[in-house]
């Protein structure tokens, strides 16, 4: 399972857009002129983002896929509990907004949702426009009262105040904590709460501002849950009256997730503005969650009225595309699940590539052995047999696979070498026990030092790599322990309760997401790091638009990274996807967003 990067950037060299031109990615997902076809075409996709797929009438039917076994946690993916990858597949369907990721990580553009651009460069203003038939699923217009909700989530501190540097406590839980509001302080403005056109003024500019605003939740639901009317939360909004505030960020924090895995929401508490909503009694807990056509959908409809995720453990996927189970995987990229896929023969199509998804080992900074010692990290990433994991594990499946030296731009993107070049030389890359040895011998630790490694449970190729870890490290005098767990996402991982965790950061072409993790006060940074230089690194990269900013300044932060050792990168997920040859329009994504990037297009050959 991967973790998807709150904010944004994956790549800090892959974004060289000027500001003003990084609003042209291309707006492939407009209304449908008429339902004038029986199914969705299929459509040869030729760029990055949605095809127009022309006329599209739901066609009865179901697609069934699997994001691995976690079990759907709510409809408000925006907490630090919630934000990943297998609960966004889900509620990506149900909330919609502005933009969404294409499949090589740019930003395309959803016109059937609304349109913006920067009027301004300096000083950054961006304005905002919501289609005027843009409406929840319960009949409400999605308006101005919608986003600035979406601001106040990310800019009101408990103590009734707008942050003045995101360092606050946040009224709200949300991923992003404070971040929008340090750089737009006044909120976004408009004629009245039932505006469909709003703007934001930047105080100062935001590297990533193309992807700052997302799809808002429902304002009207929460100013009901409030005990107030929509125009009084708004008011209550701009005057920051917290008599109001307090209610509604009690509600938007808790009131949408899931307390009984099973148990849908109240409809009326979850009102959809995507393709799909969630169908009456369509969630067994610990089996699936089924989503059905949002009839009251204003853009393209979806091309198969129900789409089910299926809570399957990873190792399970094969076997159940093979039995007609799932009809969409996206397993594990191993040499015996390529081979599995492979003899299975023509019922099945499989896709091979790159992704934006990277595998690597931190540790923990708030306790433990290796929270204050950079001598036995440095020992511990020594013995690490990174090259035995790549060649065994990986470059099977894709044989251009390499050690991964870098945290914020992957081995086949360019600017790699010159980041790598200025930020690390290479001491990591092969196993050294002499030096490991050395290094434990001076933190003036006692064999056996307990190193648990953490991560979700069951995962046949991070059960390996532990296993290869624990063979080359426990001849140093660590004693390495396999944790792996079912909840490792939901608890082990956000309580610290390991000494090392490994997972997989999922991106997209970002820019500033890092600064969520690596930063001192990012709500993503789990290991509680801190390093002065990094922090200050980061507010330098986020506050510029210019590329030669974000090379410099990921230069600096890469360096300090591998200087304090927050952690070990390993390398680039090579991306295997596999589906029924009688689907269409399956397409696999580099991005986080996965193959179930464009579900709503999937459709049965007729």
């Amino acid at each position: 399972m991967r973790i998807t990067r709150a904010g944004a950037a994956v790549s800090a060299l892959a974004a060289g857009a000027l500001l003003l031109s990084a609003c042209t990615s291309p707006a492939q997902n407009d209304e449908a002129d008429g339902n004038t076809s029986p199914t969705a075409a299929t459509v040869e996709p030729t760029g990055s983002c949605k095809p127009d797929l022309g006329g599209v009438e739901t066609a009865d039917g179901n697609i069934s896929y699997s994001v691995g076994e976690a079990e759907f946690l709510g409809y408000n993916s925006n907490t630090p509990e919630t934000y990943s990858t297998y609960n966004t597949a889900v509620t990506d369907r149900l909330i919609g907004g502005f933009w969404y990721w294409g499949v090589d990580g740019s930003v395309c553009r959803d016109e059937a949702f609304g349109t913006y651009e920067a009027i301004s460069e300096d000083p950054l203003q961006v304005r905002y426009t919501i289609a005027d038939d843009a409406t929840w699923s319960d009949g409400t217009p999605i308006t101005y009262a919608d986003f600035l909700l979406d601001w106040a989530a990310q800019a009101i501190t408990t103590d009734g105040t707008v942050t003045t540097d995101g360092s606050e406590t946040a009224l709200f839980n949300h991923i992003s904590g404070l971040t929008l509001g340090d750089y737009v302080p006044e909120g976004p403005k408009a004629d009245s709460a039932d505006a469909k056109s709003f703007q934001y003024d930047y105080e100062r500019v935001y590297a990533d501002w193309e992807i700052q605003i997302s799809g808002p939740f429902p304002a009207h639901v929460v100013a009901e849950q409030a005990g107030v009317s929509t125009e009084q939360l708004v008011e209550a909004i701009h005057n920051l009256d917290m008599s109001v505030l307090q209610p509604a960020a009690e509600f938007w924090n808790t009131g949408w997730l899931s307390q009984t895995p099973g148990e849908l929401p109240d409809p009326a508490l979850v009102p959809v503005s995507g393709p799909y909503t969630f169908k009456e009694g369509g969630w067994v807990a610990g089996q699936s969650i089924t989503l059905t056509a949002n009839e009251n959908y204003w853009g393209t409809p979806a091309a198969t009225r129900e789409l089910t995720f299926r809570f399957a453990p990873a190792d399970t996927h094969v076997q159940a595309l093979q039995n007609g189970d799932l009809d969409v995987i996206e397993p594990q990229a191993t040499v015996d699940t390529v081979a599995q896929l492979e003899a299975i023969g023509s019922s099945i199509t499989i896709t091979t590539g790159q992704t934006l998804t990277w595998e690597h080992l931190d540790f923990n900074f708030g306790a433990g052995p290796f929270a204050d010692s950079l001598p036995l990290r440095e020992a511990f990433a020594y013995c690490v047999p990174r090259q035995e994991i790549v060649d065994n594990l990986i470059k099977p499946v894709d044989d251009s696979a390499e050690v991964m030296n870098a945290r914020e731009v992957f081995p086949f993107q360019d600017g790699y070498d010159e980041v790598v070049e200025a930020a690390y030389d290479g001491r990591y890359d092969q196993v050294d026990l002499d030096q490991a040895k050395a290094k434990f011998e001076e933190a003036g630790a006692t064999a056996p030092v307990q190193v648990r490694i953490g991560y979700s449970a069951p995962n046949p190729r991070r059960a390996e790599e532990v296993a290869s870890i624990k063979a080359s490290c426990d001849q140093v005098g660590f004693e390495v322990q396999d944790v792996g767990s079912a909840d490792f996402f939901d608890t082990v991982l956000p309580n610290g309760d390991y000494e090392v965790a490994l997972f997989a950061w999922a991106g997209s072409g970002q820019i500033a997401s890092g600064q969520n993790i690596y930063s001192s006060t990012g709500t993503q940074n789990y290991g509680k790091y801190s390093d002065a230089e990094v922090d200050a690194a980061w507010e330098t990269l986020a506050s510029s638009a210019d590329p030669e900013v974000h090379t410099e300044q990921v230069k600096i932060i890469e360096k300090k990274l591998w200087d304090t050792l927050y952690g070990i990168p390993l390398f680039a997920h090579p991306g295997v996807a596999a589906y029924s040859s009688t689907l269409q329009n399956v397409r696999d994504s580099a991005a986080q967003s996965g193959a179930v990037w464009n579900a709503e297009q999937w459709s049965r050959a007729s």
